[in-house]
């Protein structure tokens, strides 16, 4: 891996706002008051992606890990914070610099029938971007998509059928190909194999295990399944509310998280020599990142939360070589 992080995060968060409607505007004429509502989707993250390397994304539904990729992949923009791509601030390159840097950043999602246009062929769901790129041809096309569908698993007989008349699987893989035949260098990966049956799962994870080897390819791996990240991950990031609170290498992760909302996470994973033990879930729920709460975001389902942890957020911290934790008991 080089010295150089393939992708770097700093600071960055991401606001979404909803604006008033006509009648909440009249509403607010007549002396009512209604505000709009900005969710805080990602809140001051930095992060690091080597290159080469398979980094888990994880966290409960609705913490922000989606948005994260997205604006990873430059799907989003950032509200605030700066997305650097091999060292350049992504913001400031040109048109055609920052094409180039997107083109890289290629991004498959969970659903593979949503993600498909089901009007459109495969051979042009593959083919036509690397052809509006320059990457080949109108007369290669026909070629190269024949050699994207194999090396994701298909049968290029295939190219002229429609998305709704393959498996889930077979549709995951062509949203797998059709990713790969812009040359991408990253792959955000969303939830990618979680609308697939566990045996589809593991043939497609076996599949991004082969193409990371084959291509050399990196991977921002978003999941809620702590035993696929446990699998595929050289490193996992966790996140809560919007904000990372632990990332650490996985072996060590999984041996003995710091933070305790990691803790209550891996507490969850059923394992075979944990048979008896009674199954706790989280206390409460996840609260609404319109309104989190003061200080640490986690304070209200923390058996550990002190007064300084409803009053001050955590920085995250560095507590080992290459473990990071956002958390006061660490101050101890």
């Amino acid at each position: 891996m080089s010295k150089q992080p393939l992708m770097r995060l700093e600071g960055v968060s991401k606001r979404f706002a909803k604006r008033l409607d006509t009648a909440e505007k009249i509403v607010n004429l007549l002396g009512g008051d209604r505000r709009e509502e900005v969710v805080h989707a990602v809140d001051r993250v930095s992060m690091e992606i080597a290159d080469g390397e398979v980094v888990g994304l994880v966290g409960e539904s609705g913490c922000g890990k989606s948005t994260l990729g997205r604006v990873v992949a430059g799907v989003h923009a950032a509200s605030d914070g700066k997305v650097y791509w091999r060292g350049k601030d992504v913001s400031t390159l040109s048109g055609a610099e920052r094409r180039d840097a997107l083109l890289k950043i290629q991004m498959i999602f969970q659903d593979p029938m949503s993600s498909l246009n089901p009007r459109m062929r495969v051979r042009d769901i593959v083919g036509e971007a690397p052809r509006v790129h320059g990457l080949i041809s109108a007369g290669e096309v026909d070629d190269y998509v024949d050699k994207m569908l194999l090396r994701v698993g298909l049968d290029p007989n295939f190219r002229m059928r429609y998305p709704h008349q393959f498996s889930g699987g077979q549709r995951q893989r062509i949203g797998i190909a059709r990713a790969l035949a812009v040359e991408p260098d990253f792959l955000v990966c969303d939830e990618s194999i979680a609308a697939l049956d566990v045996s589809i799962q593991a043939q497609v994870l076996n599949l991004f295990m082969d193409l990371r080897e084959d291509l050399g390819l990196t991977y921002l791996f978003i999941s809620h399944d702590l035993g696929v990240v446990e699998h595929l991950s050289d490193r996992v990031v966790i996140m809560y509310l919007g904000r990372v609170v632990e990332v650490a290498p996985t072996e060590e992760l999984f041996a003995g998280p710091n933070h305790p909302y990691a803790q209550a996470l891996l507490d969850e994973v059923p394992r075979i020599d944990t048979r008896k033990r009674v199954f706790q879930p989280i206390k409460g729920e996840i609260p609404s990142p319109i309104n989190p709460p003061k200080g640490c975001h986690f304070h209200p389902r923390c058996p550990h939360a002190f007064a300084r942890c409803r009053e001050e957020a955590p920085a995250l911290r560095e507590i080992a070589p290459g473990r990071l934790s956002a958390c006061h008991l660490n101050d101890g």
